[in-house]
């Protein structure tokens, strides 16, 4: 079946950090000797121009600026990549702009030239409003200038052109009680950001915690942590929307949506990967950029670290893993459309699903229960 084409986002990343968190396993390196702003931005944009035969004709509906710390990067220097984003590609009149920012005092004084750059979404990682947290987490910033940093982004919403802002919280910290935990939620509620993402600390490996691991809530404390934090949240009228996504109405992120759609996205950046639709080759690509700063930037390399293509025995896996991360319902055409596959090739999977209790069916719909959030594993497993 043909496969259609779903919406198009754009994901840029900015590999650099003031220092690196002993709990981050993701793809970012402490600043030793300075950032090369200008040459990394010249890259940006030709690691684009290579990618841009693949979308050639579509629009793109959002970008997102991850890291690694994009706010290490200055507002003149952010505007230089999404200028030269629109040069290069038709971007949605209405089109989401996220960032990602530390809550240090020198990134929160450029929020409003990141805003006049074109940013219209703020993603600020607090993680805790406790100092003493913050120092086990390692971060840079202390509970005052996390504060402040939300404040900011009030107030730039009120004045707009900002859209939104999202808190970035941690839950399960080294040696937190439930007091704690929710104090800290309370605090970032009080904020009134119109999306919270609240999440456990996991130790992952290849980080400092996996080597040293800190002492962690026991299970029990961990649990009553993530019921009463639901309770407030909802309470406060934030609502789920993905596994530790929290929205107000209509505030929830866009460009995430799209992801966990299973819509497509261009990467671009050290260690970027993307994910691209070919209808006319029946084909679903993946894309990985070379992943550390000094090879992405060699001008004798090019910047794909690795092109493949999914094989049809492996797209419901991946369908699902993406779709049952929202707690929406999914529609039953977007299987088809966006994998190219008939309803044929799952029925089995989803009937036994159904009978466990992990999905209800409709004519239209598939819906995750509550027991399917709670056993995704389990769940996903059905698809392989």
């Amino acid at each position: 079946m043909a496969l259609q084409l779903p919406p198009l986002a754009l994901y840029i990343h900015i590999p650099w950090c003031i220092q690196k968190c002993p709990y981050c396993d993701f793809n970012s390196h402490a600043v030793k000797q300075g950032i090369p702003e200008q040459e990394y931005i010249a890259h940006l944009l030709a690691d684009l121009d290579q990618d841009l035969a693949l979308v050639s004709g579509r629009s793109l509906s959002s970008i997102f600026i991850g890291g690694g710390t994009p706010s290490v990067f200055s507002a003149e220097g952010i505007e230089q990549i999404l200028t030269g984003v629109k040069q290069r590609i038709r971007c949605d009149s209405d089109m989401e702009v996220t960032m990602e920012a530390n809550p240090g005092t020198v990134e929160a004084e450029r929020f409003a030239g990141y805003v006049s750059a074109g940013v219209t979404r703020f993603s600020i990682g607090v993680q805790s409003f406790q100092t003493a947290q913050l120092q086990a987490l390692g971060r840079i910033h202390d509970s005052h200038e996390a504060i402040n940093a939300a404040k900011l982004a009030q107030q730039l919403l009120h004045s707009q052109p900002l859209q939104s802002f999202n808190l970035d919280l941690m839950h399960g910290l080294p040696q937190q009680d439930l007091a704690g935990a929710l104090a800290d939620l309370q605090q970032a509620i009080d904020l009134a950001p119109p999306h919270l993402s609240w999440y456990q600390l996991t130790i992952e490996p290849n980080t400092a915690f996996a080597s040293r691991p800190p002492v962690l809530p026991p299970d029990d404390t961990l649990w009553d942590i993530q019921q009463h934090g639901l309770a407030l949240l909802e309470q406060h009228g934030y609502q789920q929307y993905e596994i530790s996504a929290y929205a107000k109405t209509g505030q929830q992120c866009r460009h995430n949506l799209n992801y966990w759609r299973y819509g497509d996205y261009l990467g671009i950046g050290c260690g970027a990967h993307g994910k691209i639709t070919l209808p006319s080759r029946n084909a679903i690509l993946r894309t990985v950029k070379i992943k550390h700063p000094k090879g992405y930037m060699d001008i004798s390399r090019g910047y794909l670290d690795n092109r493949e293509q999914v094989a049809a025995d492996d797209r419901p896996f991946e369908f699902f893993m993406n779709r049952f991360r929202l707690l929406e319902p999914c529609p039953i055409t977007d299987f088809t459309a966006y994998t190219g596959l008939p309803l044929s090739s799952i029925t089995a999977a989803i009937t036994e699903a159904e009978q466990k209790q992990l999905l209800t069916v409709t004519d239209t719909h598939w819906q995750i229960t509550a027991k399917g959030a709670r056993y995704l594993n389990d769940l996903l497993t059905l698809f392989i």
